[in-house]
């Protein structure tokens, strides 16, 4: 790396330190960016080089290094800012704010670039840029919703979902008890054994698969919310009513990808097994579950999500007072927006370690695959 090179990072670094340093011999906060005037435009111009700068410099570990600590810098004292210049946000702000979002992007963009590794190092790359990525997400959230005073019905800043996530932690614990563990667990489960079960029969009897199949297609297009007052009515306001819709739910996109998956195997490798003498049950074990493995978790994987989607949508129409859905109902028409968005933020947390475990899951039964070769 050249002195050019080197030089420029730590440039860029200075620059940001330097624009938000502006304020350390004041105590209001109002002065600490000024709104207008000719210091003003000097913040925008040394922000505009410190950007510069940060892009042209090379990819290297420093780069990165300085590139972190410039746009956690500038994140933090954009949020320090924002209650101060709420509704009357200046361009030195922006400026703060813009450049600080620029640096986070150049810095995904650099961890991005390094090549993929194993062990320890490719672990923290896979989470630590999703992770930037979702922090600066929640910094642009907070900062339009509160520099522009978007209404608070309208959209509530992530501070006030995280403010409500704190304080409601029993409440909240309740509704995922009811919804995902006694529902959604209990739904995916029946859903998809028996959708497994029920392709493996087509399977085996090809009539079957001639007549069951597109009856199964117009079912598994029939609405939830259709399904949701008829399953209440069967089977009551309980939790067995939104297993019930979770079932149906889930039923038919595991028999559609298991059927898909039984015949994805290859004419030499089933003609190899007559070969071998082999029976109908052992070319299944041997060849063909095998084979169908892939179809098989990837119907998993999106009955992961969508159980939990049943489900919550099942408890508008009729459930005892606890649940996601009706906790989410129930706030609506109290206008507690900030305590639907902390019922949201809870239901996918949920969904995507749902999601991931069944993703590990199939890591582990189908390292063999294509897709998971280094």
């Amino acid at each position: 790396m050249n002195a050019r090179g080197l030089l420029q990072p730590w440039l860029a670094f200075i620059g940001l330190f330097a624009a938000v340093s502006l304020p350390l011999d004041s105590l209001d906060p109002e002065r600490m960016l000024p709104r207008e005037g000719p210091l003003a435009w000097v913040v925008i111009v040394a922000m505009a080089a410190a950007l510069v700068a940060v892009i042209r410099a090379e990819r290297s570990g420093l780069a990165g290094v300085l590139l972190a600590i410039a746009a956690a810098l500038g994140g933090w004292f954009t949020l320090q800012l924002l209650p101060s210049v709420a509704g009357h946000a200046g361009p030195a702000f922006w400026a703060l704010f813009l450049t600080s979002w620029l640096l986070a992007w150049c810095l995904v963009s650099v961890l991005a670039a390094i090549p993929r590794q194993t062990g320890f190092d490719g672990a923290f790359l896979r989470i630590v840029v999703p992770l930037i990525f979702g922090v600066w997400l929640l910094i642009i959230w907070e900062v339009i919703v509160l520099a522009f005073k978007v209404p608070f019905v309208l959209i509530p800043p992530p501070s006030a979902i995280g403010a409500k996530l704190i304080t409601s932690i029993p409440i909240l614990a309740a509704d995922f008890r009811q919804t995902f563990l006694k529902a959604v667990i209990a739904g995916y489960a029946i859903g998809c054994a028996s959708g497994f079960l029920v392709a493996i029969l087509i399977d085996r009897v090809p009539f079957l698969q001639r007549g069951l199949l597109p009856i199964g297609n117009l079912v598994s297009a029939l609405p939830i919310v259709g399904i949701a007052p008829i399953m209440v009515m069967w089977f009551g306001f309980d939790w067995p009513s939104k297993a019930a819709v979770v079932v149906v739910s889930t039923f038919f996109p595991m028999l559609v990808n298991t059927v898909t998956g039984l015949a994805a195997s290859q004419p030499m490798s089933r003609d190899l097994m007559r070969t071998y003498a082999a029976n109908y049950w052992q070319t299944l074990f041997k060849l063909r579950l095998p084979e169908a493995m892939p179809f098989i978790f990837n119907a998993l994987k999106i009955n992961s999500t969508l159980a939990l989607i049943a489900a919550i949508v099942a408890e508008f129409f009729g459930t005892p007072i606890v649940g996601m859905g009706f906790r989410i109902s129930t706030e609506v028409g109290r206008m507690n927006i900030d305590m639907v968005w902390a019922e949201i933020a809870v239901a996918a947390l949920a969904g995507s370690v749902f999601y991931g475990v069944v993703a590990l899951i199939e890591r582990a039964a189908t390292f063999w695959h294509p897709s998971f070769r280094t």
